[in-house]
């Protein structure tokens, strides 16, 4: 990664660095209550469906502003949209203190949203922006190492504030996490993409695709986007049964194992995929290895649905975690080749609030049926979901079965790229 980094341009390598760290901070805080936060639902008398639905309401904030958000991020500027997405997962934390009404919570897990719909949005546009086309796979690749590092750092760090200090200490750390995620972004300097002001490119006239005044669901269910918000949609529902109930399926099952190592497992495994598929998709196209994590996702959720030992359980992590390792940088390379500079922030709000959708429904739905068919049988459901997903990839990710066959298995190109270095 060092190397690679010599070859860019001085601009580009400060503002990656920037970037890098500043995504490192808000992960780190975003995750430090992902083992937690559930346990101190359920801590305030809350019922599992109830625990759902507080969780289940980070997702509303995501799908009710990443749209506006993929505007704003187009119209005006990257970095605004990142310091709002910083300083809703600074001001969260503490908010949580304040209260034990389950109303009250909802809508404080809903405004905690919104720092993964601005941040992502914005993070992955700024990126995107800063790539040299040819080899956009592997800078993306590299930079969503802040993921698998936060989520390797936070849950370990949470679990243990929790347990020996208490939830005060545990959510001001993670508030003060977010705070230096704060400081760290005012050295960012955005560069200058065209259009960002909302004027079109002469070369682009006001009826195409691009234009900011198409229609919300006309631009997500074009054929270029339909099929991954779909699949991301699926893929959501699978990650937000994972992130809410992980910890209390681990308590049900009387198994001796700290939830957020589980979460480290599976950071580890991401960590590990992150560091070579980027570039490997740079030069064998990104649907294999697409193909590959839906099927690693799948079978990580059905291992969980049969897991009764501290080994099942982070072998399911590490599987989970390599599936998503490789799974979110390719869906996101896959969105920054199907785009344009001037409409990329408005692409990936559209296309990851596939994502935000699948996470809104986990928490409500997977809630009621852990009422029916117990954790174990949600994550069976979850691992089935993940298969389908793959099926659809496979069969429709391309203008017809055979195309998205050979897009889909490697051998052949993306048709519907607009920009990128890809040539397989």
């Amino acid at each position: 990664m060092l190397s690679f980094l010599q070859t860019l341009q001085p601009h580009q390598r400060r503002n990656l660095l920037v970037l890098f760290v500043t995504g490192l901070l808000f992960w780190s805080s975003l995750t430090t209550l992902l083992p937690t936060l559930s346990l101190y639902v359920s801590d305030t008398g809350a019922s599992d469906w109830e625990v759902g639905i507080v969780m289940g309401g980070f997702a509303i904030g995501l799908l009710l502003f990443r749209p506006w958000l993929g505007r704003l991020a187009d119209r005006r500027d990257r970095k605004i949209v990142l310091l709002i997405g910083l300083l809703s997962v600074t001001l969260s934390p503490v908010a949580y203190l304040t209260t034990q009404s389950i109303p009250l919570l909802i809508l404080i897990r809903a405004f905690h949203g919104i720092s993964v719909a601005a941040f992502t949005t914005g993070f992955s546009a700024l990126v995107a922006d800063l790539s040299p086309p040819e080899s956009r796979g592997e800078v993306i690749g590299y930079m969503t190492l802040v993921n698998p590092l936060g989520v390797a750092i936070g849950p370990a760090l949470g679990g243990f504030l929790q347990a020996g200090i208490g939830y005060p200490v545990l959510f001001s750390v993670a508030a003060g996490l977010g705070l230096m995620g704060i400081g760290c972004i005012q050295q960012l300097r955005s560069p200058r993409v065209p259009a960002l002001s909302g004027v079109m490119p002469e070369t682009v006239p006001p009826s195409h695709p691009a234009n900011a005044s198409l229609p919300f669901w006309r631009l997500l269910l074009s054929d270029r986007l339909r099929i991954p918000a779909l699949v991301l949609a699926l893929v959501g529902v699978a990650f937000g049964t994972l992130a809410i109930f992980i910890p209390l399926y681990i308590k049900e099952r009387g198994v001796d194992l700290n939830p957020g190592l589980f979460y480290t497992a599976a950071a580890i495994a991401s960590f590990s995929a992150r560091i070579f598929v980027g570039r490997a998709s740079d030069r064998f196209g990104r649907g294999r290895f697409i193909s590959g994590s839906l099927i690693l996702y799948g079978s990580a959720m059905l291992l969980l649905s049969i897991a009764q030992t501290a080994p099942t359980f982070l072998l399911a992590g590490f599987l989970e975690g390599a599936g998503a390792g490789i799974f979110i940088p390719m869906m996101i390379t896959l969105a920054a080749d199907r785009s344009k500079a001037h409409e990329r922030g408005r692409i990936f709000g559209l296309v990851l609030a596939g994502f935000d959708l699948g996470m809104a429904l986990a928490g409500p739905i997977c809630g009621y049926l852990a009422a029916l068919i117990g954790y174990s049988g949600i994550f069976a459901v979850s691992g089935i979901l993940a298969f389908f997903a793959f099926l659809i990839f496979i069969t429709l990710s391309s203008k017809t079965v055979a195309y998205s066959l050979k897009f889909a298995l490697g051998s052949g190109r993306d048709v519907y790229a607009v920009s990128t270095g890809v040539s397989s």
